[in-house]
């Protein structure tokens, strides 16, 4: 039994009964379910009235030509139709091809090639159904250049290489992976990356901001309708799920989707199938799911926020990628090279930071992670020195948000108010308390202080150890 024809639903518009028979009983063996007519009218009753997936059709009908089913197949929501041509009917098949049919037979031929021809015409539906999600700006691929490891993500690659080398090993029903992390961190990014170097890259990968869709259309959009489902489902569409089949699906903010979306994700996750708006049948679906959430889904589950069951099946492999904050100098290393990338784009042969930059580039907490990162550098790239960048958003620099203040002080930190106290100071103990405060203010991370007061982390624990004794 084919995979492919399983469950699917074929018209057969053939006025020849053997061949109409002959067709029928092979693709039945199939698990294919036909509905078999001889005339061009029955043909078109058939496709404006029932849920079809592929459309066999002669060219001489009794009462027409069965190119004229083509033009109401894709009205219907395109659905592949394949034209039957007698031996030697280049000319139609031509024809055929050109007003819209997916691929041709030229009669006398073995009904085992169903499934290849099928199957081709399946991939042209899914590529068109692909080719109206990528034409939405939400939905263009992003640069891969904030996709860098460093020295403090080394350990984070090596899990993701091991998940890789089990991929390979698997030939289909791969494991869901998730990927929590705050916004900015590259969640999408390492999702392509995961998808590039695994074993399905020659395949398609879909990318879906689940916090975009819309939440009467999420269910339409991600498993697909007929036509009719509902007030303007004027013709049958595959979801996204199906247009995927093979490759990758990446469901960017996962939390997003309503409780009983989850609950259809859950079961294409665990069943491998699909049931689309409207319709009574499951789809089989082969689909390496790839979810992401910039919060915690542990914790979400648990107030009830997003389904446990689900979240207990996305877990199995499930990876957090920490804030450019916790990176240590791997963010001046990640800098460095998106600054190549960006000035490879813009056109400048040398591109590098000030020295001022480079210090405010390790100090900085980065709320907005690698991608306030990457906007600072091509912000400062076009608007700035290219030989000497500095950021906008550096104190005393020109167009930044604390530009007054940094004018009237100098971009010193120091209060202008403040004076050394008549009776002096021990310059030691205040050296001491900047440290304590760093750490206090930094939540107990050293290496964060460090960044903060602009020396080593070495340096505090030696202040730190010579105070203790």
């Amino acid at each position: 039994m084919s995979a492919l024809l399983s469950g699917r639903e074929i018209l057969i518009v053939e006025d020849e009964l053997l061949l109409r028979k002959r067709l029928t009983a092979y693709l039945e063996s199939q698990g294919a379910a036909c509905t078999a007519v001889g005339t061009l009218q029955e043909g078109r009753n058939a496709l404006e009235n029932l849920p079809l997936d592929y459309v066999l059709a002669d060219v001489n009908l009794p009462d027409g030509l069965g190119l004229d089913l083509i033009e109401v197949a894709q009205e219907q929501g395109e659905i592949p139709i394949v034209i039957m041509t007698a031996d030697g009917g280049v000319a139609v098949a031509v024809d055929a091809i050109r007003r819209g049919a997916s691929d041709y037979l030229a009669k006398p031929f073995d009904p085992q090639e169903l499934p290849l021809v099928l199957g081709r015409a399946q991939s042209g539906r899914r590529e068109s159904r692909l080719k109206r999600h990528r034409n939405r700006p939400s939905n263009q691929a992003s640069s891969d250049e904030g996709l860098f490891f460093g020295e403090s993500l080394e350990a984070f690659r090596g899990q993701l290489e091991k998940v890789i080398e089990a991929d390979r090993r698997l030939t289909d029903k791969l494991p869901p992976v998730l990927i929590e992390g705050e916004t900015g961190t590259g969640k999408s990014s390492v999702a392509r990356w995961l998808h590039a170097n695994g074993s399905r890259s020659d395949k398609e990968l879909v990318v879906v901001n689940c916090a975009a869709l819309p939440e009467q259309l999420a269910e339409s959009e991600l498993f697909g309708h007929e036509k009719g489902a509902f007030t303007d489902a004027k013709q049958a569409r595959i979801g996204l799920f199906e247009a995927a089949d093979g490759g990758t699906l990446f469901l960017d903010e996962i939390a997003s989707l309503s409780p009983a979306l989850q609950a259809k994700v859950l079961t294409a996750i665990e069943d491998g199938r699909i049931r689309k708006v409207g319709s009574s049948k499951q789809i089989d679906v082969n689909v390496r799911l790839i979810a992401a959430s910039n919060r915690s889904l542990k914790e979400l589950s648990a107030t009830g926020e997003f389904r446990e069951d689900l979240y207990h099946r996305l877990n199995l492999l499930s990876f957090t990628i920490p804030p450019l904050r916790d990176r240590g100098d791997d963010a001046l290393r990640l800098a460095e090279h998106l600054l190549t990338g960006l000035a490879r784009k813009y056109g400048y042969k040398k591109a590098s930071f000030s020295e001022r930059c480079r210090r405010w580039i390790c100090n900085y907490e980065w709320p907005g992670n690698v991608r306030e990162l990457q906007h600072e550098i091509e912000r400062a790239l076009v608007l700035g020195d290219p030989e000497c960048l500095e950021f906008m958003g550096m104190p005393g620099t020109t167009g930044s948000s604390d530009a007054a203040t940094s004018d009237s002080n100098n971009g010193d930190w120091l209060n202008p108010a403040w004076s050394l106290p008549e009776e002096g100071f021990m310059l030691e103990a205040a050296i001491d308390r900047l440290i304590d405060l760093a750490i206090d203010e930094c939540g107990g991370n050293v290496s964060k202080a460090a960044r903060r007061i602009g020396v080593a982390r070495d340096y505090i624990r030696y202040r730190k150890t010579k105070k203790g004794k």
